[in-house]
């Protein structure tokens, strides 16, 4: 007689068991590590601000003030090519705030200070820790509401806009011969109203919507030589005269809109 062969019950637990034997357990570690070439430019944006504070405090103020908008074009340059590469990371968002307010905020401040204010005592450093707070100020509010704000108009002057405008007249004064000290009132003026425009609720113009993949005329090219033309021939005046009427430009369209309300 043939008998029926046993089945045998496979135990859950057991068979669990060999299935994890088998299976393979790869572990992957991410590399950490940050981008090169967008944090290679932020960081030279920190060497040039560095360089115009120890230049200012060696009294070289050709240099000084030329070290801050070279700053400015290597911060115009860094989220540029962050964005065109793929290479934006949030270390590179913050490590780019903070070389900000030195090349922005303590660089222009010691600058005009070291330039112009020192004479008036306590005042004097008080005007320059305005524009230095105000920068503070302006790069924390900025940075909280890059996600939600306008994209077309920047609330509050930027910190770059009111260094420019602040170390190019120190450029200015200095190529002409003018010492800080005859000018100092006027310099207490235009650091606290920079400080001030900083965090103020002033619409500034962004020019983000400037389509420059876009096709545009013949003429419109030559335009650029000429531009860089102007720039050569006289740094110190053009730069500084550029940035001024951006800078004034936010109050002028704040007037002009009240005083539209005012007659409608």
């Amino acid at each position: 007689m043939v008998g029926t062969p046993k089945t045998e019950t496979q135990d859950p637990k057991k068979q669990e068991q060999r299935d994890a034997d088998k299976e393979t357990v790869v572990v992957r570690y991410e590399r950490k590590g940050i981008y090169l070439l967008p944090n290679l430019l932020t960081t030279g944006n920190l060497f040039a601000g560095f360089y115009a504070i120890v230049q200012s405090m060696n009294g070289n103020f050709e240099y000084a003030p030329l070290a801050i908008f070279i700053a400015m074009f290597l911060d115009g340059l860094d989220g540029r090519v962050a964005r065109w590469t793929h290479t934006e990371s949030d270390f590179g968002a913050e490590y780019d705030s903070l070389v900000d307010m030195v090349s922005f905020g303590l660089a222009p401040a010691l600058i005009m200070y070291e330039w112009a204010l020192s004479g008036l005592g306590k005042l004097g450093w008080l005007a320059a820790f305005i524009f230095a707070a105000g920068a503070a100020l302006r790069l924390a509010r900025f940075n909280t509401q890059i996600s939600t704000g306008e994209k077309q108009y920047f609330y509050g002057m930027p910190s770059p806009t009111a260094a420019a405008v602040i170390t190019g007249f120190v450029w200015v004064m200095h190529s002409y011969g003018v010492p800080g000290k005859q000018t100092s009132l006027l310099a207490l003026a235009m650091t606290v109203a920079a400080g001030v425009l900083m965090v103020s609720n002033v619409r500034y113009h962004s020019f983000k919507g400037l389509n420059l993949r876009g096709r545009v005329s013949f003429m419109a090219i030559l335009l650029v030589p000429l531009i860089f033309v102007l720039i050569f021939l006289h740094p110190p005046q053009v730069l500084f005269g550029t940035f001024l009427i951006y800078a004034l430009s936010g109050p002028a369209m704040a007037g002009y809109k009240l005083v539209r309300k005012g007659i409608h």
